[in-house]
């Protein structure tokens, strides 16, 4: 077959047509691809441990002079350097790989200090390039030591109109520290985060004994060190091994931990006891690469599902620090036997590849022990070591060749004077007479009036001693490898007292321990939670329904009954159920009959008096409250973990006299601040929910003043959000009025009218 270059010889169309195997071009083609991909994209350099778009997301940032001592500047001025001058791809790759590199959930040590919404470990995206700001950081900094110091190549960017570094000649060990992952064409690598005072320690005892055995390093470099901390809980050996070859796994595990436990055993495992026997479970690590919020779901389908029946509920109570809390069953759980369960089901629990797949100084891509790595970062950082030393000397000598054409000067400074003030080119005359180069005599000839001074004579001549003193130590070390691995050690030790164990960010956050054996359990032999959908009629009948049913949903009643009210529960939740004689009574949602038939009388179930009637039913909330309302205009507001009654005949909660009725059972959100009360009369009277007692039992106090009839509604709001109430007929909509202030008065007025539009049934 025949294929076309592109490239156009001559002037005839039919010069560019070449005869060539259609396979032997498309595969010499495909490896072209194969190799950009995997050198220039995919696999990180062993030396800083980079990628390209995060070498030139550093360096932009640097030419940008967003060092730590310096302001803040967009992210949107930074990726529009990137991808303007080096890295020729979309804005949006450019600003994911910059997100990464500040997030200190992603990397162990991040290069990059964000201000503002840079995503969180819940897996929620950054805000755009517009609205955040970005600057390095101190490890950053530390990874471009030396860029200025001739330690690295620079290489034309992708049109050649810009230089960009080939690689950060930093001492900062970024490769192992931070870690690595990227798919190639044919090969991937993944690399954990690793401790850094554990690689400066490793690498020190490489240095001063190239043939150490591979246990020795394992004693020194435990494992990964995770961004999120957690738990690594292979055995020694298999993590030794998997550094040994280079592949490998480890099993990696949230942490239990508590720091509101009472006891310090409590407080490692992450129970809290609540009383009576009542506990929970605290997660405050995750998984690395694992997202919050995905987990939360995974554990809630599980109860969902019926697959942890053991497992009663799961509530994410984080704030910067992850705290998910895990509600058993019943206080009988076994705490480990919840934890293997959740480990064996949920991501709580996962495997983290290694793949120590790199670019070495040849760029050629290789699978590398950990000795291997280290020895191969030893020999760039004494190459780097070498160049800065070279880089050094050639400014010296540079500089020393100024200070003896000066020195020359000023000894024969008359005569200067007067070539250059008599001869047209007092250049080529300076150079003969005192034996200048031309570099020199241009240097005198720029010199300024005031540097004429006898004093900068003995300045230059001290300057010329310390130069050659400087130069000589850099060409004893510069000859001298045994020097040199010295040198490297002083500057690894500095680092690793920057980074120490006892420092906030070089503490070690991943712990390594083997798991103890697995407990054995049976899901089966708990008992099984399950969403029902309870229905009660207007004449009191029962039933649940399996699942959550809509609640709109027409469900069939006996003849001459109807619906009253419909609610979604568990088969573990307790119903509260009001009676408008005050008092309260308890039935668990695991006793309601089924949905096959109507039900049952509820009254066949408690001991209801007999002209008492249903006013509220509701599944109950702990540590919530309802407000409670009488005919009368009295009330007050309860906690619903003092109306669970234990018997049939309920408990009393408000105390009635005469013929006064509770005509009101309405659930206090954790953010309502106010009570809004509404008469027969049509007068309504809002006030603040602080006025408002909690009581155990009792009448209450007057929420609103009749002269004649009573109350007729009552229920809490948030005032800046505005009383809302539902508009007549049947379009189901909502009004809310936010200007409310003309009805704000103290607890028990009179009230006035309600706004224009208020429902004819004086019903909120």
């Amino acid at each position: 077959m025949t294929t076309i270059d592109l490239e156009k010889s001559g002037d005839d169309p039919v010069d560019s047509i070449i005869n060539e195997s259609f396979d032997s071009a498309l595969s010499e083609r495909y490896l072209v691809y194969a190799m950009s991909t995997i050198t220039a994209r995919s696999l990180p350099d062993l030396r800083d441990g980079l990628k390209p778009v995060h070498r030139r997301l550093l360096w932009t940032m640097r030419q940008l002079k967003l060092d730590p001592a310096n302001n803040f500047k967009k992210s949107a001025r930074v990726v529009g350097e990137v991808i303007g001058k080096y890295h020729p791809h979309g804005d949006t790759a450019a600003y994911d790989a910059m997100v990464r590199l500040a997030q200190d959930f992603a990397l162990r040590y991040p290069l990059v200090e964000g201000q503002g919404n840079f995503g969180n470990i819940d897996g929620d995206n950054a805000a755009a390039y517009r609205y955040t700001e970005a600057r390095l950081t101190r490890t950053a900094m530390l990874l471009m030591q030396g860029l200025d110091e001739g330690a690295a190549d620079f290489i034309p960017t992708y049109n050649g109109e810009e230089e960009e570094p080939a690689l950060m000649p930093g001492p900062f060990p970024n490769l192992l520290a931070n870690g690595a992952s990227g798919i190639a064409v044919g090969m991937a690598t993944n690399i954990p985060s690793h401790n850094v005072a554990e690689v400066i320690d490793a690498t020190l005892e490489l240095i001063d004994n190239p043939h150490v055995e591979h246990h020795r390093l394992m004693e020194l470099f435990h494992g990964p060190d995770l961004p999120t901390g957690g738990l690594i809980v292979d055995s020694p050996e298999a993590i030794a091994k998997a550094y040994e070859t280079g592949r490998g796994s480890f099993r990696v595990r949230g942490r239990f931990h508590s720091l509101e436990a009472e006891t310090a055993e409590d407080r490692e495992t992450g129970i809290e006891r609540l009383g009576g026997g009542q506990w929970q479970l605290v997660i405050s690590e995750i998984p690395y690469q694992v997202q919050k919020g995905k987990l939360i779901e995974q554990i809630a389908q599980l109860i969902a599902d019926k697959k942890l029946p053991i497992l009663e509920d799961v509530r994410d109570e984080s704030d910067e620090a992850v705290r998910i809390v895990l509600v058993p069953r019943s206080r009988n759980v076994d705490p480990e036997l919840l934890k293997e369960s959740i480990y064996k089901l949920t991501d709580l629990e996962t495997r983290f590849g290694l793949n120590l797949n790199v670019l070495d100084a040849t760029r050629t891509p290789m699978v590398m022990g950990l000795r291997e790595l280290l020895g191969h970062w030893v020999a760039s950082q004494i190459d780097i070591l070498q160049r800065r030393t070279q880089h050094r000397l050639d400014k010296i000598a540079a500089r020393l060749e100024l200070v003896e054409g000066y020195i020359i000067a000023f000894l024969n400074l008359d005569r200067v004077i007067e070539i250059i003030r008599t001869e047209d080119e007092p250049k080529p005359v300076m150079m003969a007479e005192f034996a200048l180069n031309d570099r020199q005599a241009e240097a005198i000839l720029n010199m300024r009036l005031r540097s004429l001074r006898r004093l900068e004579e003995m300045q230059l001549r001290g300057e010329r001693d310390d130069l050659l003193k400087e130069q000589d130590e850099l060409e004893t070390l510069l000859a001298s490898p045994a020097r040199q691995r010295t040198r490297l050690k002083r500057d690894m030790n500095a680092l690793r007292k920057e980074y120490g164990t006892d420092t906030t960010l070089g503490r070690r956050r991943t712990t390594i321990a083997e798991a103890a054996p697995t407990v054995e359990f049976s899901l089966d032999a708990m008992i099984e939670k399950a969403p029902v959908t309870v229905i009660l009629s207007a004449k009191g009948w029962i039933r649940a329904a399996s699942g959550h049913e809509p609640l709109d949903k027409e469900f069939k009643f006996k003849e001459g009954d109807g619906p009253a009210y419909a609610l979604h529960a568990q088969t573990t939740d307790k119903l509260l159920i009001a009676l408008d004689n005050g008092r309260f009574y308890t039935l668990g949602c695991d006793r309601l009959p089924g949905a096959r038939g109507f039900g049952e009388p509820v009254r066949n179930m408690l001991d209801f008096e007999n002209d008492a009637r249903i006013v509220g039913v509701m599944v109950h909330k702990p540590k919530s409250q309802l407000l409670l309302a009488a005919a009368n205009g009295k009330g007050f507001a309860a906690e619903t973990d003092e109306l669970l009654a234990e018997t049939r005949k309920g408990r009393q909660v408000v105390n009635l006299k005469d013929d006064n009725r509770l005509v009101v059972v309405s659930e206090i959100a954790p953010e309502h601040d106010h009570v809004a009360v509404v008469g027969d009369n049509r007068k309504l009277v809002i006030f603040s929910l602080d006025e408002l007692p909690i009581l155990g039992r009792g009448q209450g106090v007057t929420l609103q003043r009749y002269r004649d009839g009573g109350m007729s509604d009552a229920i809490t709001f948030t005032l800046d959000e505005g009383l809302s109430w539902a508009m007549g007929g049947d379009s189901g909509r909502t009004r809310t009025e936010k200007e409310v202030w003309q009805w704000k008065v103290a607890r028990g007025a009179a009230g006035r009218m309600p706004p224009q539009g208020f429902p004819r049934n004086n019903k909120f």
